[in-house]
C-alpha cells in the first residue's frame, strides 16, 4: 500500500453534501469510496479557509489514488488541488541508499 496526502476543495455541490450529511457522514463516504477501490482513509480534516479537505489514504497503488481523485471531480463535489505520496522513514532510508554520488563539474 502507498500512502497519500490529498489536499482539495469542495465545490457548490459538495458543500451541499457536506450540510445535509455533515462531517461524520461525509468522512464515513469517503472510508467507503476508498475501501472499494482497495485503500483506506487514514484521516480526514476539514478547514475553514484556503483547501476544504485534507486527507491522508492508504491505496494499493497510483492508479487507484488517481481514479478516487477522478471520481470526486467528475462527479462535481470536490477539486483536487494536490496529491502527494507520501515515504515512511524506513521507505526514506532505503531511498537514501539508492541516491547515487554526484560529483560537481566546478571546481
Amino acid at each position: 500500500m502507498t500512502r497519500y496526502f490529498v489536499q482539495g476543495t469542495y465545490t457548490a455541490e459538495g458543500v451541499k453534501r457536506l450540510i445535509k450529511d455533515g462531517g461524520s457522514g461525509r468522512q464515513e463516504s469517503a472510508s467507503q469510496l476508498f475501501a472499494a477501490a482497495g485503500g483506506s482513509l487514514e484521516c480526514l480534516y476539514f478547514s475553514s479557509v484556503g483547501p476544504s479537505y485534507y486527507i491522508i489514504i492508504d491505496m494499493p497503488d497510483k492508479e487507484s489514488a488517481m481514479a478516487i481523485a477522478a471520481t470526486g471531480v467528475v462527479n462535481g463535489t470536490i477539486t483536487v488541488d494536490q496529491v502527494v505520496e507520501l515515504l515512511t522513514p524506513v521507505e526514506m532510508d532505503e531511498a537514501i541508499k539508492k541516491t547515487p554520488l554526484y560529483h560537481s563539474l566546478e571546481k
